[in-house]
């Protein structure tokens, strides 16, 4: 059997060295071809003798995930349709910002989505699988082999619901973290609620930003956006978040899709306010994205900073998210995985 050398960290890899007959310094020396100088095949890794190269490519290759696709934004954005070798896709995408050193990599958790949010395109795939650990950090190693550019954030906002494949995602941070050295603060985690899996989150001390699609002021209008609502209110959602801010001591990133004439009325705003007076978070507002066969359209820009400024005015502090990758429906919601 074939072995993926992506996904493998230093302990695995010393001992394939050590199967191998080989040091430990070999190993080290795979894991900095591997994670730092992001290669795509093993002659690449030109400080390893001839014959030891030999050996490892007939017991094992660096990957198996290919790009199907690559798009480019007129803003510098690309979006990656990346294969697995079950012939499954997910899209990813590497997001830069002027005057910024900051590299943001927007990485998918499943295969579909079960939510199944009313303004988003990816749930209209349905589920089709979760992404294993070793599949998800795939997307950055693939973005980093392609650009030769080192990814710097971690955002879990591509698709899929990533507290639905917990196990996998935190797999995946450790070894943003550990043999990335992409720091935990600079990786966030978002949710549309899913409430026992945000209170085992809070168990692991992670120091990760967790970041909560909201979307709405109230249960009804929640509801018509995301059926998650109807399983976990946002009554209860608001317990859970007060909960694991009290038991992380970290703020939360509370994420607001500005939807024209549905959730961005000055009412909306007051209420929103009210919602999260207790809740210690900062607020991202989202131009929402057109997405096919949705009847919403995107807020104006004098609406959404009249709701901006009511929420700064009880004491937030608010952002409006840039928009990016719009012109190759890379940006937020739109995602879908598949070539249509």
């Amino acid at each position: 059997m074939c072995i993926v050398l992506s996904g493998m960290n230093l302990n695995e890899l010393e001992d394939l060295a050590a199967e191998m007959k080989a040091s430990k310094f070999r190993a080290k020396q795979i894991h900095n071809w591997i994670y730092s100088k992001s290669v795509d095949s093993i002659d690449e890794m030109t400080n390893l003798a001839k014959d030891f190269r030999e050996e490892l490519k007939s017991r094992a290759v660096i990957t198996k995930t290919k790009i199907k696709t690559k798009q480019v934004s007129s803003d510098g954005t690309i979006k990656y349709l990346i294969e697995y070798p079950d012939g499954e896709c997910v899209e990813t995408v590497l997001m830069r910002f002027d005057n910024r050193a900051n590299l943001t990599a927007c990485v998918s958790s499943q295969v579909g989505c079960a939510v199944n949010c009313s303004f988003c395109a990816t749930g209209k795939r349905g589920f089709i699988r979760n992404l294993t650990y070793k599949e998800i950090i795939e997307q950055v190693l693939t973005i980093q082999r392609d650009t030769g550019l080192k990814v710097t954030n971690i955002v879990f906002m591509g698709q899929g619901e990533p507290l639905l494949n917990l196990e996998n995602v935190l797999k995946a941070l450790n070894l943003f973290n550990t043999d990335f050295q992409i720091g935990a603060r600079r990786i966030t985690i978002s949710t549309s609620g899913i409430i026992p899996k945000i209170k085992e989150l809070a168990k692991t001390e992670l120091q990760s930003t967790l970041a909560i699609s909201l979307h709405a002021s109230n249960h009804k209008l929640r509801a018509e956006l995301m059926p998650i609502e109807n399983k976990y209110n946002i009554d209860e959602l608001k317990k859970a978040l007060v909960e694991y801010i009290e038991k992380t001591g970290r703020r939360i990133t509370i994420e607001y899709i500005m939807i024209k004439g549905f959730n961005d009325t000055i009412e909306c705003a007051k209420e929103l306010a009210i919602y999260l007076k207790d809740i210690k978070c900062n607020i991202n507002l989202i131009p929402y994205n057109s997405v096919d066969d949705t009847k919403f359209k995107k807020s104006s820009n004098n609406d959404i900073m009249k709701f901006k400024y009511i929420l700064e005015h009880s004491g937030k502090k608010v952002t409006v998210r840039l928009e990016r990758g719009a012109d190759i429906d890379a940006a937020c919601g739109q995602l879908r995985g598949r070539i249509i």
